[in-house]
């Protein structure tokens, strides 16, 4: 398990940047959730300019916009209106069907319950759950999700509506952390996805990836029925030691801690070792054929999100690979 500063002190309120999200405890929960509500609906239709449908699995059916045609492009897509009267091939883009049933898996095990920068990695999984409600709710679709703590898993069944989506992420929103020593389970909470099967859909995992990588084979099990995305949310201090002298270490999932002098060795050894997990992380992503979009609690989580959305849509249009 990575081992994580126990002592770094987190900014305070007046301090949060605008693009942090909200504080989502205790007595600023219902106004936390209205603030998150507002960003997600109004900077993500903005910065995506109303094309939201990007995540959304296959090339779809309905008719969009027509664009040049580039080698490799389906020629059953092509728009003979547009190429004759422009005498240059072109084809027409689609938009994707819009009845999708998707299921977000909610890993809120231990370590996701720490932050030093902006927010607590807790609360970037749970404004990534409200960005999928958004960019995959209507038109028909359902949307359902496996909350995981290591404790116990909680099941919300698919249905459709901004009434249930906003139940939903609240439940993610209210679930209480473990009790220290419990241990999360991501490869359980991703089984018990997978079984029974279920009709194709999309299917989203918000973690921090942290731990063994027990994670890998239910996830390309997974990845065989259903669209996979996979969010994993950092922390500056899951990947770089700060240069603060003594330093105290703890998993936060059992607990232990360890008082270390944070050398220059110490540091790199950590850095090198944070680096490694990442990779071995985004290569389990890739080995199961799913789209990889990297949350850090000291960037705009949400400009990260247009970037993933607008180079998931144009690998599917042929535009190039994300």
């Amino acid at each position: 398990m990575s081992k994580q500063p126990a002592t770094t002190k987190k900014p305070a309120e007046p301090d949060r940047p605008g693009w942090a999200p909200p504080i989502l405890r205790g007595e600023r929960m219902e106004h936390g959730l209205r603030l998150l509500e507002l960003d997600v609906r109004r900077r993500l239709d903005g910065l995506l300019q109303g094309n939201h449908l990007g995540l959304v699995p296959g090339p779809g059916s309905e008719p969009g916009e027509a664009r040049t045609y580039q080698p490799g492009d389906d020629v059953r897509r092509m728009d003979w209106a547009v190429t004759a009267r422009t005498t240059i091939p072109h084809i027409r883009e689609t938009v994707a069907d819009r009845e999708l049933e998707t299921w977000i898996v909610v890993d809120l095990s231990g370590s996701l319950f720490f932050g030093t920068a902006a927010c607590e990695k807790r609360d970037l999984a749970i404004a990534a759950t409200a960005a999928i409600a958004h960019l995959t709710g209507g038109g028909g679709n359902r949307l359902g999700a496996i909350i995981a703590t290591g404790e116990k898993t909680t099941r919300i069944p698919p249905r459709g509506g901004l009434a249930h989506a906003r139940s939903l992420i609240r439940t993610v929103a209210e679930t209480p952390r473990a009790p220290e020593g419990v241990r999360g389970d991501l490869a359980d909470a991703l089984e018990q996805l997978r079984r029974p099967p279920r009709r194709r859909g999309l299917a989203v995992v918000v973690s921090d990836f942290l731990g063994d990588p027990d994670w890998q084979r239910p996830l390309r099990a997974l990845s065989t029925r259903h669209d996979l995305i996979a969010v994993e949310v950092v922390d500056p201090r899951d990947v770089d030691l700060p240069d603060v002298g003594t330093v105290v270490l703890a998993d936060p999932e059992s607990g232990r801690q360890r008082e270390v002098h944070a050398s220059p060795l110490l540091r790199k050894e950590f850095a090198a070792a944070a680096a490694e997990h990442r990779e071995r992380v985004a290569a389990g992503v890739r080995r199961a054929g799913g789209g990889h979009l990297v949350l850090r609690t000291d960037s705009d989580w949400i400009a990260d999100t247009v970037r993933f959305v607008v180079a998931r849509k144009r690998r599917w249009s042929g535009g190039g690979v994300a």
